[in-house]
């Protein structure tokens, strides 16, 4: 048969592929991939049933996790602001923190005598993201964000313990501790009201690059702190811890306050630096609106001898009883100056100009015309490092004795010195204005007369 006659009969029996011709790429494509597929299960030695099981609940749990928004996050351009307050309750260790949709509450207390809050203000910080639906593993807790907005609608917010210590390191991570007129002492700058030199090279200089990011993603997870300084960032991350379900403020009944002083921080601060020097075991305060002394500090119960620094509320000086009374060893009064210093004297001089913006003491009849209270000293002591930062002091008390200094400072990134009066309200001509506020709980006349017999003793 020639080749032709075979030809000729082929083309009555033509060939069909299996796979058409326009599907053969596709078929092609599809086989090669199941082939890569197949490969990869090999090597992983997954079958494909574990992979659904268990690779399909863990890209879903995944994606959740990360469209899951932190529980509070906050960005603050300058770390040194929340360090200066932080700083203020710096005499304990651990801190109770409470997130509100205000700002943060940290509160520190040493043997339910002696409690210290600072507020965090939302202003501090250029982003304040709160969302307390993100977790609602929170027990109750009846305190307040600040002093002055206490609400019982706050108790319901977050709040757990972290170490105050490791916060305040974390913050100055870098090196680059106080501003320069925190290091100053007060009584040389409360005259100044100029702005100090600054330049580039100085801490406040420094500080301005800083930014501090505060993170708390859910309910017992760490609270993250980031600081980026100069394109180096650090991040740490300290573990939190329940708070105890017993604790609670120490209560300052504002129906009841009997005395309320509004005067700068820095005569304060002289004072307890000036009582300091006798080493005194008890603080004692004194009160009076219709004699002298109108307000006085005294030092008792040291191995020296006991000391008075008064204050007046007059505008002019006076001589108290037209006739000097002779002082002794175990009483000396001090006067304080214009100049911040203090000098003893053998009368009682009053005060020029007045050093108290608000003066109003109303004891009930059962104490008298005069308020008198006693303190530990060591207590009111801890106090000073927001003595010296702070532009103004409110000193309350209420009947029971709780004393509660209320400290107003204000946060400046142009270092001008802190004692610069400024007007009411919550931001000042020079930066954000924030509290610290300290209560006491008073010492029982069985409690002073045992530290002045062991005093004696020593």
């Amino acid at each position: 048969m020639s080749l032709n006659e075979v030809w000729e009969a082929a083309s009555a029996t033509p060939f069909i592929p299996i796979v058409a011709k326009d599907r053969q790429f596709s078929v092609g494509f599809n086989l090669l991939l199941l082939a890569l597929i197949t490969g990869t299960f090999f090597a992983l030695n997954r079958s494909f049933f574990s992979v659904i099981s268990l690779g399909l609940p863990a890209a879903l749990a995944s994606g959740l996790h990360h469209k899951m928004e932190p529980l509070f996050a906050g960005v603050s351009n300058n770390a040194h602001h929340l360090y200066t307050l932080l700083s203020c309750i710096g005499f304990a260790h651990k801190a109770t923190v409470q997130i509100t949709p205000d700002g943060l509450r940290f509160s520190v207390e040493e043997g339910r005598v002696i409690q210290g809050l600072a507020f965090l203000d939302k202003s501090l910080f250029t982003s304040y993201t709160f969302n307390p639906s993100t977790d609602s593993g929170f027990n109750n807790l009846n305190a307040t964000p600040q002093d002055d907005n206490e609400s019982s609608q706050n108790g319901a917010y977050p709040h757990f313990v972290v170490s105050l210590s490791a916060v305040l390191e974390t913050l100055k991570i870098f090196g680059i501790n106080e501003l320069s007129e925190s290091n100053r002492p007060r009584d040389t700058s409360i005259t100044h009201s100029g702005i100090a030199s600054s330049s580039a090279f100085n801490a406040p200089a420094l500080l301005m690059d800083r930014s501090c990011i505060l993170q708390y993603a859910q309910h017992g997870a760490p609270l993250s702190i980031t600081i980026t300084e100069a394109g180096v960032k650090t991040t740490c991350e300290l573990v939190t811890y329940e708070p105890d379900e017993d604790e609670a403020d120490i209560p300052l009944q504002r129906d009841a306050i009997i005395m309320k002083i509004i005067m700068r921080s820095a005569w304060l601060h002289n004072a307890i630096a000036e009582l300091d020097s006798s080493t005194p075991t008890i603080l004692k305060l004194s009160a009076c609106a219709k004699r002298e002394p109108y307000f006085a500090l005294s030092g008792a119960g040291g191995p020296f001898s006991e000391s008075t620094v008064e204050f007046s509320v007059d505008q002019h000086n006076e001589i108290a009883g037209g006739a000097a009374h002779g002082t002794t060893q175990s009483q000396m009064h001090k006067v304080l100056f214009d100049d911040g210093s203090s000098r003893a004297r053998a009368t009682r001089a009053k005060l020029a100009p007045t050093v108290t913006e608000t003066f109003l003491v109303s004891p009930p009849s059962s104490m008298g015309e005069r308020i008198q209270q006693s303190y530990r000293f060591a207590l009111i002591h801890k106090a000073a490092r927001a003595m010296s930062v702070a532009n103004k002091v409110s000193i309350r008390g209420d009947r029971q004795g709780v004393l509660s200094l209320q400290f107003m400072v204000e946060l400046d990134d142009h270092n001008v010195p802190a004692g610069r009066p400024v007007g009411a309200g919550v931001k000042g001509p020079n930066g954000p204005v924030c509290f610290v506020d300290f209560r006491f709980v008073p010492l029982l006349d069985e409690e002073e007369a045992e530290m002045e017999m062991d005093a004696g003793v020593e």
